[in-house]
Parts: C-alpha cells; structure tokens; sequence
C-alpha cells in the first residue's frame, strides 16, 4: 500500500510540475536573440563602452573618436581591398560627399582586410579615387559591428546627434536606396 501512495504521490508531483509554463528564452551567445532565426532588429548589440568613445587610427596615425563628430552625420563604411561590393560601394559614397558636404557628412573608410590588405591601399585608392579618409578601426569597433555577421562591405550610418541610425551589410541597387533613406535621416537628427 505504500508503494502506491508513493506512485501516486510521485505521478501527482510531476503532472502539477509539468503544467507550469515554460521559462523565458536564455541568450547564450553574444548574437541577438531571433524568432525561427530572422534578426529582430538590424542594430549591432550594444557596445561596452559608449559609441563616442569608439576610435579609429588615420593613416597619418592620429586616432580620431566617433565623440569628435558630433553635430556631423557620419558613415563608416569597413571594407577591403578585394571586397568586390565594397568597390562597388566607393562611387556611391563618392556621390554622397559631394551631395551632401564634407561640413554636413563625414565618411571614414575602415580597413577590414588585414595585414596582408595593407601593402595594397595606396595602390587601390588612387585607383578607385576616394574622396574621403581611409583609416583602421579599434578592435572594440570591429567587435562591435561584426558581432552578427562578418561579411563586409558594413556600412554604420551615424545621425548628428551620435546616434546610430542603421547598419547595413553589402551593397548592391536596393542597399543604395537603403543607404540614401538612412543618410537622409541622420542628416535630420539632431
């Protein structure tokens, strides 16, 4: 007979146990928590330290902060010397400088590529004729924007105020289209 109370017990404990609700979903990883594996945003996770503060070195070695900016829209665009999106990419942002003004828009090309991508800028910027600055980001803000996804070219549109508006990964027409939406806003943001 105490056998079957305790089944019964037993067989109770676990029926009232396993009608609870599941818990909360868990990150484990540093990537955005997704439903059926869709991005729920498009933003990169959250620095750890503040997005004024993140840095890169020019080729003239001063390192320059995005803090430095502020009252600019800004786009940083990562890319490399054999990234054919990110050549495609040059003209375009080319057009949006001088649509735009340096005095409203600056763009900073961050290499991406590695040592073995440095021998080969001087070469590839004077055959692709870029209008703005080539420089090397700080390993916080590649770990920042490639957080996600590593493909590049990324491009980091930034408002006046130094806030980011979007972050975008490749380019082709409709990346064009995106890109000239979000610098138009952080053109507007203040």
């Amino acid at each position: 007979m105490k056998l079957f109370y305790f089944c019964l017990f037993t067989f109770a404990f676990f029926l009232s146990s396993a009608c609870r609700p599941a818990a909360a979903p868990v990150t484990v990883s540093n990537r955005p928590v997704s439903i059926n594996d869709r991005p729920t945003t498009n933003v990169p996770m959250p620095p750890s330290k503040p997005m004024a503060e993140m840095s890169w070195t020019t080729a003239e070695d001063k390192v320059q902060k995005l803090g430095d900016l502020k009252g600019k829209a800004v786009i940083l665009d990562f890319w490399a010397t054999y990234c054919p999106p990110c050549i495609e990419e040059i003209p375009h942002l080319n057009s949006l400088l001088a649509k735009h003004g340096a005095e409203n828009l600056v763009i900073v090309g961050l290499n991406v590529g590695g040592a073995e991508d440095l021998p080969k800028i001087p070469a590839f910027t004077a055959k692709t004729k870029l209008n703005y600055p080539i420089a090397f980001p700080e390993n916080e803000l590649s770990r920042f924007i490639f957080s996600d996804r590593s493909d590049i070219p990324q491009t980091l549109i930034i408002g006046r105020n130094g806030k980011i508006i979007k972050k975008i990964i490749g380019f082709n027409a409709a990346v064009q289209i995106e890109l000239d939406a979000a610098v138009e806003e952080a053109l507007k943001a203040n």
